[in-house]
């Protein structure tokens, strides 16, 4: 069997008066590519946001390798070089050059050498096909170029798992496929990754499992051919047409 990496048990997210999450169970496996689909405001993101500790859980637990990481004391910028993040606004240093900008979390983080650090990042940039831009600044780059700087950055981390929080959802959609296509890549050689998407086909077709949410539970997940081909709650089915009538 697989090794569970996280486990998610229980978790609730409220902003005030408002619960953003209810009672939120699952399991990443490693290997797993877990797709998190709904509509928007159905807590897709907050969810991702709690699974780093971008947010605190209001209840429930996130368990890493069996290690509760949702209560005090825990070292977030450490767990956070295991479990990455991918933002949908990329989240680069607009003044540091594209290098640099894969090469600063290692060194503060990881307190790997300048050198070390610098080759680290060269590996992936040119994995994701940026090679030839490390000395241009984010403004010199497109939004899609932007984004595979951002997977390179977090794959310089070595993470065990990687979260992508609507990778694809500023992009212009001739640039949509060159980042699926270096989700797609990472998928195949095995990374672990939870993937919040408005990506139906990258769902459907690259994911080990899919999770359905609406209003902040889930409501199904399965495998692609269970919750696609098979849905068994009215929520899904309703949402999964909407998709359907425009593919």
């Amino acid at each position: 069997m697989s090794e569970n990496i996280l486990e998610i048990r229980h978790l609730g997210k409220s902003f005030g008066t408002h619960e953003v999450l209810r009672d939120i169970d699952f399991t990443v496996k490693r290997g797993d590519v877990i797709s998190i689909i709904g509509a928007s405001g159905s807590g897709k993101s907050t969810l991702l946001r709690c699974v780093n500790l971008l947010e605190t859980p209001s209840s429930g637990q996130i368990l890493y390798h069996g290690t509760d990481v949702a209560g005090r004391g825990v070292n977030a910028p450490e767990y956070r070089s295991h479990v990455g993040m991918v933002f949908q606004s990329f989240n680069l240093f607009n003044n540091m050059s594209v290098l640099k900008n894969c090469m600063v979390g290692q060194m503060k983080v990881l307190k790997r050498s300048k050198e070390e650090a610098r080759q680290q990042a060269l590996k992936y940039l040119e994995k994701v096909g940026m090679a030839p831009y490390i000395n241009a600044k984010p403004r010199q780059i497109s939004g899609g170029q932007k984004q595979r700087v951002a997977i390179a950055r977090a794959l310089a981390m070595d993470p065990e798992v990687l979260l992508f929080d609507e990778p694809t959802s500023a992009l212009d959609p001739e640039m949509v496929g060159e980042v699926l296509n270096v989700m797609q890549a990472l998928a195949q050689e095995g990374m672990t990754m939870l993937v919040v998407t408005h990506e139906m086909a990258f769902a459907r077709d690259v994911s080990s499992q899919v999770v359905f949410m609406h209003q902040g539970v889930i409501c199904e997940q399965g495998t692609p051919a269970q919750v696609f081909g098979d849905p068994q709650q009215r929520e899904t089915k309703e949402f999964l047409a909407r998709f359907r009538g425009v593919e």
